[in-house]
């Protein structure tokens, strides 16, 4: 038996845009205007027209009245899915700190066994350190002679 012919008013025809399938993000304001014109169908087949000219299911008009009437136009204000957060944006930052300080801390003590080390060899073998003040008194001497050489 052959299907009945369906009324061309109501049927669905696909279209080339139609093809990949997306997530459909409604406004508030969408929302509520959709709201708007299911709350004024009253004639039989109304409702089912306008839910499949927007692409909808009965299921979104009930969870959009829902939060409508829960939350008012503020509800219909889409939410980003899953659980919220644990941190916000100066928890993240003051994580992110103190990774970086332990970082450091390490790098700082690495670098303090490391010098020991260097005394260790410098005693064992006899050599030596360059003491820390006159390497500082030399820097500075030899930064201003060459000072005193560019003013020239």
């Amino acid at each position: 038996m052959p299907k009945p012919k369906t009324n061309p008013e109501t049927e669905v025809v696909p279209t080339p845009q139609n093809d990949r399938r997306q997530r459909r993000r409604f406004s508030p304001e969408e929302k509520a205007r959709i709201l708007a014109e299911a709350d004024a169908c009253t004639e039989r087949g109304q409702l089912g027209e306008l839910l499949r000219r927007e692409g909808l299911y009965s299921s979104h008009l009930t969870s959009w009245r829902a939060q409508l009437k829960r939350e008012g136009l503020a509800g219909l204000v889409a939410r980003r899915p899953g659980p919220k957060p644990k941190y916000d944006e100066k928890d993240r930052l003051i994580q992110q700190l103190e990774k970086k300080n332990a970082r450091l801390e390490k790098e700082l003590r690495i670098s303090k066994a490391l010098i020991e080390l260097q005394k260790k060899a410098h005693e064992i073998l006899g050599i030596a350190l360059p003491r820390v003040e006159d390497a500082s008194e030399d820097g500075s001497s030899s930064s201003s002679n060459s000072a005193s050489r560019r003013s020239r």
